[in-house]
């Protein structure tokens, strides 16, 4: 396999690696594999797949993170952080409080996703999707099973989870939506949507806490 330029440039000059080194790749959809670098041609890395590795790096849960787009290096820090957590998809979107209304940093996003991702070890990279305003995000499902975090109140966390028949972790398939608002918080109006398809209006405790 002849690697992309970007992966052939981090293997020679970040990872400092040469011909005959032995090094771990991904295919970002589960497979993880042992190859052999067996060319590098004015900087072009190709490799040869050995075998196929078995490795438990991800989380039983699928987490679907919903964020309120942030503003600056904010949400760049929301997608790192949430990939090397386990998050399995992450959906930006737009609520009555975000700064910023559109966006055209989703290749950015991605790109820190699968970069965070092969540094922690995953074997998925999450899917991030495009952004989206937050009635047709509530409108594109019947019901979410999840959380919708409020700094103005709600159940605790633990107790949240218990409602929503979260105990034994191990037999949850179905997906588990996490919703989390912009710096200025979500509108009641906007909570009172989220619970009416099923949301569960969750505190993390009395501290108000930055978005990311």
């Amino acid at each position: 396999i002849r690697l992309p330029s970007d992966k052939s440039l981090y293997i020679t000059s970040v990872l400092r690696h040469k011909k005959g080194d032995s090094i771990t790749v991904i295919d970002g959809i589960g497979n993880v594999y042992e190859a052999l670098i067996s060319e590098i041609k004015k900087g072009q890395v190709s490799i040869d797949i050995l075998k196929k590795l078995s490795i438990e790096s991800e989380s039983l849960l699928k987490l679907i993170l919903c964020q309120a787009i942030l503003k600056g290096e904010k949400m760049d820090i929301v997608i790192q952080k949430a990939t090397e957590l386990g998050v399995k998809e992450i959906i930006p979107m737009v609520t009555e409080r975000c700064v910023i209304k559109e966006t055209r940093k989703t290749k950015r996003w991605r790109k820190i996703a699968e970069e965070s991702a092969e540094q922690c070890g995953r074997i998925f990279i999450p899917t991030i999707h495009e952004p989206v305003d937050f009635p047709s995000l509530l409108r594109s499902h019947k019901s979410f099973k999840g959380f919708i975090f409020w700094e103005e109140g709600g159940k605790p966390l633990k107790d949240a989870v218990i409602r929503a028949g979260l105990k034994d972790l191990e037999i949850i398939s179905s997906p588990i939506y996490l919703f989390i608002g912009p710096e200025g918080g979500l509108t009641y109006e906007e909570i009172k949507m989220a619970q009416e398809k099923g949301l569960i209006r969750t505190t993390l405790g009395k501290r108000i806490l930055r978005a990311e």
